[in-house]
């Protein structure tokens, strides 16, 4: 049996690397890392027109940046995205032990490529596109050398006049097929490095002629216009991956008279699976943990899924302004962020609605809950700003679905038919634009739509300029008129007991109790703690025995030991510990 499995893996082991290295990525994005695909999949919108495929082709690296985020919009199905993906890298593994001619005793380095491209892909910015120019002159790479003519110069000249348009599809990548030419021809070596050299320049004065022509710095030009989200120079690792390919190219040519024996080749064998071991070693590290937090809270706001959020909090307090604020708005869209909003970490009132910041991100979160609570203008521009914010101009599935609904709210049917429009041109957007666009104009079925219609009761008739510093006047308005807003009716009340005003919290106690019975635990302890601060007694019916007993248990405690006993973290989720530390 051992000598059977000896032999199949001699024979087939390099398709049970690409089948395990399959599994290991499908499960990777399935499981462990779903957000991030959902991520990716809300900062572009596909659309499946002739203009849009015309847009992407005219320009460098267009082809590849098409075919990738073709790709990317089947993110929206999550276990979809990680199979696409896995599909993906192991059809790079198959190039990669092309590379190496297929040499068994270089078979672990083959999976040195994907593995590097599973690590830099760990950088949320890194483009899909990367990946997919890669895999295209890979490919091209190995059919070029593969073409066999009698005439060494005639290959030579179909090889070069390929370049520019292998270029024009995939970028700057098509340096590494330029690197890669001939070295499997039968010809002399000044003629092989004469090949290297002319097709090295054809690709460099591509470059240079579409930095004239084109409406694109150099720099740019050099290092791919959609290799990385951002305008700025590529992280080292990105760089260095093309020139590790090309390096592998030529590996068994440089070992070939070294590894004569098989003694030899079983140690390289060892050796090679010994690289890449390191480098999937080091994978994890570039996933920083709480960036991808941040990406699952983001989904999980956008999926609506609350009580999953508030499920994760539990598990690990949240501790930055996006993270804290995803789990207030769930608590208060559960109506449960009076009665539980100290159980998690708070650090003032930036927790319920942060200030502006330009990022996509941090603005669709806060964003979502200035639509939950009913201002919808300003939701709108902030859904405007985000898409503003994304640094390679694309436009947002995500972005363009909230400005449909935020028009449809307000009765501007034609701006939201706008919207709706181009979502009709999409495939994962097109079924819910095709329902909402028959909402327009229909006001009964607007109004009693159990998203838009609480949205229209919640929303105040006249629009108005307000400032971040007033917030909290302006979820008093709102609760005002429609004491049934939940939402603005809690942020109301929390506002000033995450800014410690006691004085100002009483205020707004004061206008809540006459119009609706609410009196979780939060708002007793901040009464009991503001009659405290007055040295009256506690109010008759304000304050239950059980939260009596626990602030006198906490007072005895703080005056007796101070504020640093560790006796007051028994007291840590209460109002009264925030308020004191």
């Amino acid at each position: 049996m051992p000598i059977r499995m000896s032999k199949f893996l001699s024979k087939h082991g390099s398709w049970v690397l690409t089948l395990a290295l399959g599994l290991a990525i499908l499960l990777f994005w399935w499981l462990c890392y779903p957000a991030a695909l959902a991520y990716q999949e809300q900062l572009q919108l596909f659309l499946w027109t002739d203009d849009y495929l015309y847009n992407r082709l005219a320009e460098p690296g267009g082809a590849a940046r098409y075919l990738s985020e073709l790709l990317i919009q089947f993110y929206n199905i999550i276990v979809v995205g990680a199979l696409i993906l896995a599909v993906l890298y192991m059809v790079l593994h198959r190039l990669s032990f092309g590379f190496l001619r297929k040499e068994r005793y270089l078979m672990g380095l083959s999976l040195v490529p994907p593995l590097l491209l599973w690590y830099v892909m760990g950088g949320e910015n890194v483009m899909l596109t990367y990946g997919v120019a890669l895999l295209m002159v890979m490919a091209a790479t190995l059919l070029l050398n593969r073409i066999r003519t009698p005439n060494i110069y005639c290959w030579w000249a179909v090889a070069i006049l390929s370049l520019p348009l292998l270029y024009w599809l995939t970028g700057p990548m098509a340096l590494v097929t330029a690197l890669c030419l001939n070295t499997r021809h039968t010809a002399g070596k000044w003629i092989k490095v004469g090949i290297t050299a002319t097709a090295t320049m054809m690709v460099v004065l591509c470059i240079l002629l579409s930095a004239q022509w084109l409406p694109f710095p150099i720099e740019r030009l050099w290092m791919g216009l959609n290799y990385y989200r951002y305008v700025q120079p590529l992280p080292t690792i990105m760089i260095a991956i093309p020139f590790i390919v090309v390096l592998l190219f030529h590996l068994p040519g440089l070992l070939e008279p070294l590894l004569q024996n098989k003694g030899r080749q079983q140690v390289a064998l060892i050796a090679g699976f010994a690289v890449p071991a390191a480098i999937a070693a080091l994978v994890p590290i570039s996933y920083e943990e709480r960036t991808y937090d941040l990406m699952e809270y983001d989904y999980l706001v956008r999926t609506g899924n609350w009580n999953a959020i508030i499920r994760k909090s539990e598990q690990k307090q949240p501790d930055l302004p996006m993270s804290v604020c995803a789990t207030n708005l769930a608590l208060a869209m559960t109506n449960q962020l009076c009665e539980r909003g100290f159980q998690f970490f708070q650090h003032g009132s930036d927790g319920l609605l942060p200030p502006f910041e330009r990022n996509f991100s941090t603005q669709q979160l806060t964003g979502e809950a200035y639509f939950q609570l009913g201002l919808i203008n300003t939701a709108q521009r902030f859904a405007f700003e985000a898409m503003e914010a994304l640094p390679n101009y694309n436009k947002s599935g995500r972005v363009i679905k909230r400005l449909a609904e935020t028009n449809l709210v307000n009765g501007q049917y034609e701006v939201a038919r706008k919207y709706l429009h181009l979502l009709r041109k999409t495939i994962f957007y097109r079924k819910w634009a095709q329902r909402t666009e028959a909402l327009l104009g229909q006001e009964e079925k607007i109004n009693s739509h159990p998203l838009y219609g609480r949205l229209r009761r919640n929303s105040m008739p006249n629009d108005l300029l307000f400032s971040e510093r007033e917030l909290d006047k302006i979820c008093g308005r709102l609760f005002l008129h429609n004491p049934q807003n939940q939402m603005a009716m809690q942020y109301l009340l929390m506002f000033p007991l995450l800014q410690k005003d006691m004085n100002t919290f009483m205020q707004y106690m004061q206008v809540v109790q006459p119009r609706i019975p609410f009196n979780p635990r939060v708002c007793q302890e901040g009464v009991a703690f503001a009659f405290m601060m007055k040295h009256q007694p506690l109010p008759k019916g304000m304050v239950s025995p059980m939260v009596e007993h626990d602030f006198s248990e906490f007072g005895s405690i703080y005056n007796n030991e101070g504020k640093s006993s560790p006796r007051l973290e028994r007291f840590s989720h209460t109002l009264w510990y925030y308020l004191t530390q």
